[in-house]
């Protein structure tokens, strides 16, 4: 099988043309060519790297999305931003470094929060009080608390919110969803999803340095912690340290065991254990290039695991998904998904299904409807939250070192303080989340 790298995975294919929700059905969302000016919708940039860029040309593909500004804490980024609005659109945006005059504007109607994973909480729940629909990327926030404070400020403004993890709105996905729920693969009890990435390299330790000419630093760290300026901490590999994000854990886990919970089903987890480390990365990153956990679900057991420098994964797939029942297994990627009959059974037939196009754009369209209509989206913040969560205590087990009891109702490890203090998260004053509960 060919192999895909990150940038391969989220931007592969072209237009896809339905959207599909958390519990069946199939919602077919077409882009308008032409719209009245009634119909605009104004969305503002926050974050305008490379995944920020990647978003608002896929929001471009709709005829009534225009984008007055864009933000971020860097001026080449900036400089990049700007640029695709004015190829796409023909306008040149205003600029600013601030996020919070972004949620000043009249013109602007949604926002498109495209930040480190720091960054994902304060921008929305401000964003939602400001009056502004958001679409976030994922993993919705780098804590399970955060994404509780920004599921009670879309609730109480009435806003519209999308976690930008676009397999739910893919069909091909849909497709293999129910297959799953049909019971063809007779009773399902173990789960996996798992990505072996050989494209991750070691990114050195290189010392801490001067902060870069046009880079508000102070911002970019935000409610984060004090630290001085290093390379490796900044664009791209931000996602390598406990400060601003969870690692492949909450980077490709939430895209592939969002999968998983869509067709399992919105029960949560009982209990997670997480065994792994930085066995192949000789660098000064934090998060582990080595990992394998194991989650307790009521009715089956849902496993994760990745492994970086090697591109030989499960099922000859360097990444992917499988649902294993007691008539057989169904594996998935966006290459497409087959059916692998056990042996001693012949209920079912050996097939395989080919792959489909980039989800992405019917997922911004499924947005986009919704910020029309105000219904949910089909990845409304409570599900973003929940398979985030799933995510999230993946990690605190691994940084625990121990096997941790879910209160999914009160959103808490039974008795241990320590995991409970990664539950939640303490911001850098002045920052403060509002709607953040303080009982951790």
């Amino acid at each position: 099988m060919k192999r895909v790298n990150r940038r391969q995975f989220l931007q592969r294919g072209s237009v896809a043309a339905a959207a599909t929700p958390w519990i069946g059905g199939l919602v077919v969302s077409r882009i308008p060519q032409a719209v009245a000016a009634s119909e605009k919708v104004r969305v503002g940039l926050i974050g305008g790297g490379g995944m920020g860029r990647g978003d608002l040309a896929t929001f471009f593909l709709n005829a009534e999305v225009e984008c007055p500004v864009v933000c971020d804490v860097d001026d080449r980024q900036l400089a990049a931003a700007v640029q695709l609005v004015e190829e796409k659109r023909g306008q040149r945006p205003d600029r600013c470094k601030d996020f919070r005059r972004v949620l000043e504007r009249k013109d602007v109607d949604a926002v498109l929060v495209a930040t480190p994973d720091h960054w994902h909480a304060l921008p929305t729940v401000l964003a939602c009080q400001a009056g502004k629909d958001v679409y976030v990327e994922k993993p919705l926030a780098l804590t399970i608390a955060e994404g509780r404070a920004m599921i009670e400020a879309a609730q109480r403004h009435g806003r519209i919110c999308q976690m930008g993890a676009q397999r739910l709105s893919s069909p091909t996905y849909a497709q293999a969803v129910e297959f799953v729920r049909s019971g063809k693969l007779g009773k399902v009890g173990l789960v996996r999803a798992w990505a072996y990435l050989d494209w991750i390299r070691p990114i050195g330790s290189p010392p801490d340095g001067e902060v870069p000419a046009g880079v508000d630093y102070d911002l970019w760290l935000g409610p984060a912690p004090q630290r001085p300026f290093n390379p490796n901490r900044f664009h791209f590999n931000f996602r390598w340290f406990w400060d601003y994000a969870g690692g492949l854990m909450t980077d490709w886990g939430v895209h592939l065991i969002q999968v998983l919970l869509w067709a399992m089903g919105p029960e949560p987890p009982r209990a997670v254990l997480s065994s792994g480390g930085k066995y192949v990365l000789q660098d000064n990153s934090e998060t582990p290039d080595t990992q394998i956990t194991v989650y307790e679900f009521p009715t089956y057991t849902l496993v994760w695991e990745h492994k970086v420098g090697v591109g030989l994964g499960l099922y000859n797939r360097p990444w992917g998904m499988a649902f294993t029942g007691t008539e057989g297994t169904l594996v998935i990627n966006d290459a497409g998904w087959e059916i692998l009959r056990e042996p001693s059974k012949d209920s079912l037939e050996a097939k395989k299904h080919p792959g489909g196009t980039d989800p992405r754009p019917a997922h911004v369209r499924n947005f986009l409807d919704c910020v029309k209509s105000r219904q949910q989206p089909v990845e409304n913040l409570e599900v973003g939250h929940h398979v985030s969560t799933v995510a999230h205590l993946g990690n605190l087990a691994l940084r625990t070192g121990r096997k941790l009891v879910w209160d999914h109702a009160a959103e808490r490890v039974v008795g241990d303080a320590e995991a409970n203090r990664l539950v939640s998260v303490r911001y850098r004053a002045p920052w403060k989340l509002p709607y953040l509960s303080e009982a951790y």
